[in-house]
């Protein structure tokens, strides 16, 4: 049997992680409007300097946070992908 202070952390890891994938989820429904409005606007599915804004934003939210600023970068980097991707679906028609 793990110790106790391992279940406790672990615990607190799942939790977190729930916290993560409930976030995301809102996050994407969120997005999933905007590259409907785009759509109808004629906009691109990808707007570089949104995106820039974006990349220092969490750049230097993380490093308030005390987390590794290229980590929170990639992160991004991978989200943005991925809603650029369903962007386009949605243009696609």
């Amino acid at each position: 049997m793990p110790p106790e202070e391992l279940l406790r952390l672990r615990d607190s890891i799942d939790n977190i992680d729930a916290a993560l994938i409930y976030l995301l989820a809102e996050r994407f429904k969120c997005t999933q409007q905007v590259g409907h409005l785009k759509a109808k606007l004629g906009l691109p599915p990808s707007d570089p300097g949104r995106e820039r804004e974006q990349v220092a934003r969490l750049r230097a939210l993380a490093e308030g946070a005390k987390l590794d600023p290229e980590f929170a970068e990639k992160f991004l980097a991978f989200v943005v992908r991925e809603v650029i991707r369903h962007h386009e679906a949605i243009a696609a028609g």
